[in-house]
């Protein structure tokens, strides 16, 4: 049985070029990109395949296409590249006196509503450390922090948190936005029930928020009038105030937002417009300290 290529045989140069020609479609264009002659070029993808034993291309006359397998290396190589990319630019801060890097994931909810202030105040007390923030649906931060990709996450309390290490971050409710002449308007607190027969505007199609609110409306026994989907909170706002529909948001939106555009909220009578957020990291690994040092700047004072 032959034996797969060990990963130390593996190198970063080969998995840039073998990126380049899936991007490229051909290998003289991809040889042309990483400064590298075709020949040569050529010998590194044959050697790679004859490594690990696999094809990763079919060549024709439309030019280099990947298998099954090649798919498969191109998102390890992607990541790989990426892990060696950051690598660099992190030693490079070290070099300049950077103390410490922080990787965390977050939704949207936590992003806009608590967390720049939250950071303002941990960078006053730690001004040599760094921190890499990616928004990312509450799945995505459960399964990223799952996976090692970063340390910290903040997400929604209500959601499949898996075996991950949870702690209290902040509490909010969510409102039903809406312009002041709309019919809703003063006729709060509302049930969500009583908003399903108006236009909608909604978060992207991962949000909690959104997922929620489709819940809400099959327990109702309706159908959510969805006119739009939008990617944030500030785009809710606008699209809102344009008279598009109502929108479901955390009610600190409406005070960074919906305020200075003149619009109006209903709060909500339903128990599930009440929420967590909750801080999750990975149960039984220890946190770098530059992670230790955020997560109980983060975390409830007692």
């Amino acid at each position: 049985m032959t034996q797969p290529m060990p990963v130390d045989r593996i190198s970063l140069t080969t998995l840039r070029l073998f990126v380049a020609v899936v991007e490229e479609g051909s290998l003289s264009k991809a040889a042309e990109r990483e400064s590298i002659a075709t020949s040569a070029a050529s010998r590194r993808l044959n050697d790679l395949e004859s490594g690990l034993d696999v094809v990763l291309f079919t060549r024709n006359s439309r030019g280099m296409q990947l298998t099954l397998a090649g798919e498969s290396l191109l998102q390890h190589a992607r990541r790989m590249l990426l892990a060696a990319s950051a690598l660099s630019s992190e030693l490079l801060e070290y070099r300049r006196g950077i103390r410490g890097h922080i990787r965390m994931l977050a939704n949207l909810s936590a992003i806009v509503a608590y967390l720049p202030e939250a950071l303002e105040a941990f960078f006053l007390e730690h001004p040599d450390l760094r921190i890499e923030l990616e928004e990312r649906p509450t799945p995505g931060v459960v399964r990223g922090i799952q996976e090692g990709w970063a340390e910290i996450g903040v997400c929604s309390g209500d959601s499949e948190l898996g075996d991950l290490a949870v702690l209290p971050f902040r509490r909010d409710r969510l409102v039903m936005l809406m312009r002041p002449d709309h019919p809703l308007a003063g006729k709060g607190p509302i049930a969500f029930a009583d908003t399903l027969p108006y236009d909608q505007v909604a978060l992207h199609a991962e949000s909690s928020i959104f997922t929620r609110s489709q819940i809400a409306a099959r327990d109702a026994g309706r159908s959510l009038r969805r006119r739009i989907h939008v990617p944030g909170f500030d785009a809710i706002c606008r699209t809102v105030q344009a008279g598009l529909g109502i929108g479901l948001v955390p009610e600190p939106v409406f005070e960074l937002f919906g305020r200075s555009m003149k619009l109006h909220f209903e709060p909500l009578t339903d128990a599930w417009a009440e929420r967590e957020l909750k801080l999750v990291y990975r149960n039984g690994r220890t946190l770098s300290t530059a992670a230790q040092q955020l997560l109980d700047h983060l975390r409830p004072k007692d």
